[in-house]
């Protein structure tokens, strides 16, 4: 099983916070509870977003992670674009691609929403064109947000379409399936076969709050939406499985996307899609 969308630092962009306390705690710490999720979920690899934080050495925002990850070998880094820097400063791009050379990161993160730039700002597409060179997925957060300083317009899942299709070379993640705009998140799917969505993130609690019949009654719309956007798009092979943990229990999180989805559909969801999608070997 692999989990395509979790974070082991926080990721330091505006009015997020650190998602949760435990993010805080020294690394080695915050790995041994990442490994302890990990294995009562079942999850044999995952892939941990970087933070906003780019500096010189650390282009991608991905040295925290990688000291967490030093210590579970199940886990990936994901570098964070940087839509503020300026799309001809070559020296950053070269140490983008110097540490994308490395095979140090999995994919890379734009923080739609949080940081107030459109997809196709020419820094961004300066990133696109490293991650087709690399042939590595470009994930975007996309809907609802956990900072009351983003901005909604820029998160919306359609800003995606235009990417996809003038990189056609590239494979997009929408992360959290667009929540709560889910079936334009399916639209997106269904017309770009280079489109992909996570099911991160599409509720957040304990325990309690995700598992069993009294839990999926409170839930009850988010779950329509996200078995609706599935039947629309009829790509059953897009869709990826993620938790966003620390925001919920990933074995929790888990039997509630195993509950909402089709059973058909586990293999692909849970494992399949995201081996292609990142070429796991």
């Amino acid at each position: 099983m692999i989990d395509a969308h979790l974070h082991v630092v926080p990721p330091q962009i505006p009015g997020a916070g650190s998602l949760a306390p435990v993010l805080r705690l020294p690394p080695e710490r915050v790995a041994g509870i990442v490994r302890e999720e990990l294995l009562s979920a079942g999850i044999s690899r995952a892939f941990a977003m970087g933070e906003w934080c780019i500096t010189g050495d650390d282009p991608l925002g991905v040295n925290r992670t990688l000291e967490i990850a030093s210590h579970v070998p199940e886990l990936s880094a994901v570098g964070v674009m940087d839509p503020t820097k300026d799309p001809a400063d070559r020296d950053h791009f070269d140490r983008v691609a110097t540490v994308m050379a490395t095979g140090r990161v999995a994919a890379l993160k734009g923080y739609l929403g949080y940081l107030h730039f459109e997809t196709t700002h020419p820094t961004y597409r300066r990133y696109y064109e490293l991650a087709e060179r690399f042939d590595l997925p470009v994930i975007f957060h996309t809907g609802d947000t956990f900072s009351p300083y983003a901005k909604l317009k820029y998160a919306h899942p359609l800003t995606v379409d235009e990417v996809a299709v003038d990189h056609p070379g590239v494979r997009f993640v929408m992360a959290h399936l667009g929540n709560p705009w889910t079936l334009d998140a399916a639209e997106v799917i269904y017309k770009n076969v280079n489109v992909w969505a996570d099911l991160s993130g599409i509720v957040i609690g304990e325990e309690h709050e995700l598992t069993g019949p009294a839990a999926h009654a409170e839930l009850v719309d988010s779950i329509d939406r996200v078995q609706k956007a599935i039947r629309y798009c009829g790509r059953p092979n897009r869709f990826l499985f993620g938790t966003d943990w620390p925001l919920v229990p990933m074995a929790a999180y888990r039997e509630f996307i195993t509950d909402i989805i089709p059973s058909d559909m586990h293999e692909l969801v849970f494992r399949e899609n995201a081996e292609r999608l990142f070429r796991v070997k």
